[in-house]
C-alpha cells in the first residue's frame, strides 16, 4: 500500500509538534514538506534528519506557503494539515480552498492526539488572540505555586528559529543562557521575565523530550502557550484569557475558540482599558460558548521606572512585536503608559524606518505611532536599532517586557513600563492555584 503523502501547513510551532507526536516513526504516511508564514526567513532550510526519526534521511523541506499548490501539484499530496494559529476564520477557509481545489484533503488535528500526558501535575495558560496577556497570567500562577510551596516549571511554546538540531530541549534559568541559545526579540521577550522573577522555562523543538527533562525538577509544570494556540500537554487545569479590547474575536479565530470552549478558568484581562459594552460582548460570548468555566476579572497593573521620562515629552513608544504584528492590536501597555503619565507626543517613527522594519509597517498598514519590537535574526535587530537611533524624540517609553538596552543600543534617555496580572474582587488566580494544590 503506498504512503500517503503529507504537507503541513505551519509556521515553525505547532507543525513540528504534530508531526513529532503523530507522523515520526509513522510507516504510512511521508510528509513530503513543511510549508511556512507569519514569520520571516524560517522557510528554505530543513526540517533536521536527527529530528524526522527514520525515513528521512535529507530531513524534510520547509518551503514558503505560497507555493501551496506548486507542492501539492509535484509531490501528488493526498491531504495537508494546517498547523499554526492566530488566523481569522475567513483565512482559514481561503486555506482549505486552496488545498481542495488542487484535488487534495484539507484537515486538521484535534487535541486527543497531540496533548502529550506528562507525570506531574500541569496547568496551561492559552488564549483566544495573540497578545490577551497570557504572560503576565503565567507569572502569576508560578508566583501562586511558589506561594504552595511547589516547584513550578514552565515550558513554553515553541520559537524555533534557528538551528533545530540544537534547539531541540533548550532550558533558561539564567541571562548567559539566553545568550547561549542565540535569542530573537520575540525569544526575549518570553524567556527574560521568566528569568527575572526566579523561575526556570523549558522551550525547543522536540516537546515530548522536554518535559521529561522539565519533570526532573518539577512538582508542577506550567504551559506558557504561544499565540492562541492549544496546549501540548494535556492539561490537569486550563486557564483561558480574552481579551475585552477585541471584543468577538474570542468567537472568530483559530484555534481560540476552541481554547475558549476548553477552558477550566477565564481571565476577561485589561478590564481598565476597555469600554464596558465590550467586556459585556466578551462576557455573553464566554457565557453562551463554555456555561462551565469560572471567570476571573482583571486589568493589567501598569508601572513606569521613570514617569519623568514621559510627562510632557515627545515620545518614542516600542511595543511587543507579535502583539502588533501578528494580534492586530494597535496599542498595548507603552501607549497606555505614554497617555496615562502625561506624554505631549507620540512620535510617529514610520518616516525614519530603514530595511526590514520598513517592510514590517508595509505589511502591518494599522501600525502607526508606535514601533513594534522586531529582530527575528542579526540583520533585523540591526535594522531595529538603526531605526530607532534615527528618530527625533525626547525619550524611548519601553513597552515591550524586556530590558531591551541590555541587546540593542539605546541613544536616547528611555524608560521602562511593566505590567503585571491585577484581579479584580475574588476568586482570584492565586485562589484557583491553592484550590488545584489541595488535589495533588
Amino acid at each position: 500500500m503506498a504512503k500517503q503523502k503529507v504537507i503541513i501547513i505551519g509556521a515553525a510551532g505547532r507543525d513540528f509538534h504534530n508531526f513529532n507526536t503523530c507522523y515520526r516513526g509513522n510507516p504510512n504516511v511521508e510528509v513530503v514538506a513543511f510549508t511556512s508564514a507569519q514569520v520571516p526567513n524560517i522557510d528554505g532550510r530543513n526540517y533536521p534528519a536527527d529530528l524526522c526519526g527514520p525515513g528521512y534521511p535529507n530531513g524534510i523541506p520547509i518551503v514558503s506557503e505560497k507555493y501551496l499548490e506548486q507542492l501539492i501539484k509535484d509531490y501528488s499530496v493526498d491531504e495537508c494539515l494546517l498547523s499554526y494559529s492566530d488566523l481569522p476564520y475567513d483565512t482559514v477557509m481561503h486555506i482549505c480552498s486552496r488545498v481542495i481545489s488542487c484535488g487534495a484533503k484539507f484537515s486538521m488535528m484535534g487535541t486527543a492526539i497531540t496533548e502529550i500526558k506528562s507525570t506531574k501535575p500541569v496547568i496551561s495558560v492559552c488564549a483566544v488572540r495573540t497578545g490577551c496577556g497570557k504572560s503576565q497570567t503565567t507569572r502569576a500562577v508560578v508566583k501562586a505555586l511558589k506561594a504552595e510551596g511547589k516547584k513550578a516549571v514552565s515550558i513554553r511554546h515553541p520559537m524555533p528559529y534557528g538551528d533545530l538540531s540544537g534547539q531541540a530541549i533548550q532550558r533558561f534559568a539564567e541571562f548567559s543562557d539566553l545568550i547561549k541559545y542565540k535569542c530573537t526579540i520575540e525569544e526575549l521577550e518570553e524567556y527574560e521575565p521568566h528569568i527575572e522573577m526566579g523561575s526556570v522555562v523549558y522551550s525547543g523543538v522536540d516537546y515530548e523530550a522536554i518535559i521529561r527533562e522539565a519533570e526532573k525538577e518539577a512538582d508542577v509544570i506550567v504551559w506558557d502557550g504561544g499565540n492562541n494556540d492549544m496546549p501540548f500537554y494535556k492539561p490537569d487545569l486550563q486557564i483561558v484569557v480574552v481579551d475585552p479590547m477585541r471584543p468577538g474575536h474570542e468567537i472568530s479565530y483559530y484555534p481560540g475558540e476552541v481554547n475558549l470552549r476548553l477552558a477550566d478558568i477565564i481571565v476577561v484581562n485589561k478590564m481598565d482599558s476597555a469600554y464596558p459594552e465590550d467586556v459585556e460582548e466578551v462576557l455573553s460570548n464566554v457565557r453562551k460558548y463554555n456555561i462551565n468555566a469560572k471567570i476571573v476579572l482583571a486589568s493589567s497593573a501598569i508601572s513606569v521606572d521613570d514617569p519623568s521620562m514621559i510627562l510632557d515629552k515627545r515620545v518614542l513608544v516600542i511595543e511587543d512585536g507579535n502583539t502588533f504584528t501578528r494580534g492586530g492590536m494597535t496599542i498595548g501597555a507603552g501607549t497606555v503608559a505614554a497617555q496615562r503619565f502625561g506624554a505631549a507626543e507620540l512620535v510617529d517613527p514610520r518616516p525614519y524606518t530603514v530595511g526590514s522594519i520598513t517592510k514590517t509597517f508595509a505589511e502591518n498598514p494599522i501600525i502607526n505611532s508606535v514601533l513594534p519590537a522586531m529582530g527575528y535574526d542579526e540583520h533585523q535587530m540591526k535594522d531595529f536599532e538603526t531605526t530607532i537611533a534615527n528618530i527625533d524624540c525626547d525619550s524611548v517609553v519601553i513597552g515591550t517586557q524586556i530590558d531591551l538596552a541590555r541587546y540593542i543600543k539605546i541613544n536616547q534617555p528611555y524608560t521602562r513600563v511593566h505590567y503585571e496580572l491585577s484581579e479584580i474582587g475574588a476568586p482570584t488566580i492565586a485562589d484557583y492555584v491553592h484550590e488545584f494544590c489541595q488535589k495533588f
